[in-house]
């Protein structure tokens, strides 16, 4: 395609659309926008800029096109993901990617508990259109109770949730009907009465937890505006940080041996900590390994866990007193050793033996066969 051939004008403001709009807004704002626009609602003069339209959508709806009219404008890089960051389930439709990787998941007998809300699933198993709900309806109210009763772990791991597409909800506004947009304004502002005072400063957590509200409010309106596969990555990255955080133990299945190590964390001496990063040296331990069949990108259940129990044990550290230059190292050493240990459960007992022995010797973890709890 010639570069003459590139639409010159700004395909973006035809949609109404900041430049970063995730695909799911664009195909929002086409719809939206062709509906206001289309001869047989607005009359023959609207032919041109349903037109217009069109081709806005079909420039910016397209991956590789849009890539292109991107490079041609000199607006900055981007993977057309939420934010301007590529998500999963955002690969260019046309592109050949390899398969994904199945999700590894608890054994049975080690599944957190399974109390906490769920939103329904949009595009799932049912053609039925999900009801417009608003700050008066049961379940609003249902998840507004399970907000305000948040405990200070599930708070934590919210923290650490990855940011939820607020983005795209600011972006589809315009789009709303006054009555949706009230209730929309309502539900948020609910959200962060009902969170603890402490939460409301931290960002992440206000945001992953506004993302639930919007999408109980906003359901009906993107089954009616998305088709698939845009309504279930819509549903997946609006939940995924609560879903992620929220009715799991602090640290996961493991967590009761992963506390034990950051106790002991927080009670090393100048020697045990000299002795620790020998030991760590020897064994060749600097990062989290992670487990066959796992993916910290695949899996944000088992990330939080991760990245969780690896921040509290360098904390432990670092209030322990040590020299400078030893606790620098002595905290990357438990770091580590606590995300490996979170995920015990996911490694053949073999395999965390061999990674932990030196470590169990020292009596920072536990040998053998892990008890069930």
């Amino acid at each position: 395609m010639a570069a003459r051939d590139i639409p010159t004008d700004d395909l973006y403001a035809r949609l109404e659309l900041p430049a970063g709009a995730a695909p799911e807004a664009i195909e929002i704002a086409w719809r939206a926008l062709l509906k206001r626009h289309h001869p047989d609602v607005a009359g023959e003069g609207s032919l041109d800029a349903a037109k217009r339209i069109n081709v806005a959508h079909d420039w910016l709806g397209d991956p590789e096109l849009r890539a292109r009219y991107d490079r041609a404008r000199n607006l900055p890089g981007r993977a057309t993901g939420h934010g301007g960051t590529r998500l999963r389930g955002t690969e260019p439709r046309r592109a050949t990617t390899r398969p994904r990787r199945p999700r590894w998941t608890w054994p049975t007998t080690i599944r957190p508990r399974d109390g906490r809300f769920r939103a329904r699933s949009l595009g799932g198993l049912t053609d039925e259109r999900p009801p417009d709900l608003d700050l008066s309806s049961p379940a609003v109210q249902a998840f507004l109770d399970q907000v305000a009763a948040l405990t200070a772990d599930e708070l934590d791991r919210l923290a650490l949730a990855r940011p939820a597409p607020i983005a795209f909800v600011a972006s589809i506004r315009r789009f709303l009907t006054p009555e949706r947009e009230a209730a929309l304004d309502a539900a948020e502002a609910a959200v962060m009465s009902r969170l603890p005072d402490a939460a409301r400063g931290r960002p992440r957590v206000a945001d992953a937890v506004i993302g639930v509200a919007d999408l109980l409010v906003l359901e009906g309106f993107l089954a009616d505006s998305l088709s698939d596969p845009f309504r279930e990555r819509v549903g997946e990255r609006m939940t995924r940080g609560w879903e992620a955080a929220v009715g799991h133990r602090r640290y996961g299945p493991n967590t009761s041996e992963v506390e034990a190590l950051v106790a002991r964390a927080g009670r090393l001496g100048d020697d045990g900590a000299r002795r620790i990063v020998e030991v760590a040296r020897e064994a060749r331990l600097g990062t989290v390994c992670w487990p066959r069949g796992t993916d910290p990108a695949e899996d944000e259940t088992l990330r939080i866990s991760v990245d969780l129990a690896g921040l509290d044990a360098a904390s432990a550290v670092a209030a322990c007193g040590l020299p400078n230059a030893r606790e620098a190292a002595v905290r990357g050493v438990m770091s580590a050793l606590a995300g490996i240990v979170a995920l015990r459960p996911a490694f053949a007992p073999s395999v965390f033996a061999s990674l932990t022995s030196r470590f169990a010797e020292l009596g920072l973890v536990v040998a053998g066969p892990r008890v069930a709890r």
